[in-house]
């Protein structure tokens, strides 16, 4: 696998160092790629007011990345904050988490390889049809979670319905475990529904945990961005 890892790499002379944007200005924050190794790429220097990034013709472009939409975000300066905007990408972008993180109903979370969207279960009313005739299955027991596995090409996995309203995700020894994924840890994030508010908690996993971000989101010094299958860190001056 390529995906790279969250690790905290350390800078290596050499390195590249892209400078665009319309009116050139004094740079504010600067994106640097982490390849596969977890080590530092190319650097992107926000020095303009948008900074669009995707698979096509843009300043952030990364070509040979199918998993981008031609246009998938843009990184913009608003109220003297970097903000990314999601540029209505199939994909959507990812931010990762320090701790805990309230979600919404619906959220998808990344998980080392796997792209999870988590929600209250409702429960289905056991009523027959016009004719009087229920519809035979298997009995549906109480669930307080739905967790539901994203695959390739848009299809559903499995669905997990947990009883209880907190769900442990790694690779070995939790309610999930994803033992062929290698960029999960051991245990690495928990879903807890508390008093009807989901939340997901990283539990200080080597890759850290992402959540899909709607619509747009305020950057900070140090966090991470997943767009695609690309990897980057916010630096702000």
């Amino acid at each position: 696998s390529t995906r790279p890892q969250a690790i905290e790499p350390k800078p290596k002379a050499g390195r590249s160092t892209l400078f665009f944007g319309g009116a050139m200005q004094a740079a504010r924050a600067k994106l640097t790629l982490i390849r596969g190794d977890g080590e530092d790429g190319v650097s992107f220097t926000l020095a303009g007011q948008d900074h669009l990034a995707g698979r096509g013709e843009c300043p952030i472009s990364f070509p040979d990345d199918p998993f981008l939409s031609p246009t998938h975000a843009n990184f913009v300066y608003a109220n003297n904050q970097l903000l990314v905007r999601d540029e209505y990408s199939l994909n959507g972008v990812f931010v990762r988490i320090s701790g805990t993180s309230e979600l919404v109903a619906g959220a998808t979370v990344l998980v080392g390889e796997q792209v999870l969207s988590v929600t209250p279960a409702g429960q289905a009313e056991d009523v027959p049809d016009a004719d009087g005739t229920y519809y035979s299955a298997s009995i549906a027991r109480p669930a307080a979670l739905e967790v539901r596995q994203n695959l390739r090409g848009g299809q559903i996995g499995w669905v997990y319905r947990p009883e209880g309203d907190v769900v442990t995700l790694g690779r070995e020894g939790n309610d999930i475990n994803f033992p062929e994924d290698p960029f999960i840890s051991g245990h690495h994030a928990e879903l807890r529904l508390t008093g009807g508010v989901l939340s997901v908690t990283d539990l200080g996993s080597r890759n850290g945990t992402f959540v899909r971000i709607n619509g747009e989101r305020v950057l900070k010094h140090g966090d991470y961005v997943f767009l695609g299958q690309q990897l980057l860190r916010v630096e702000i001056v």
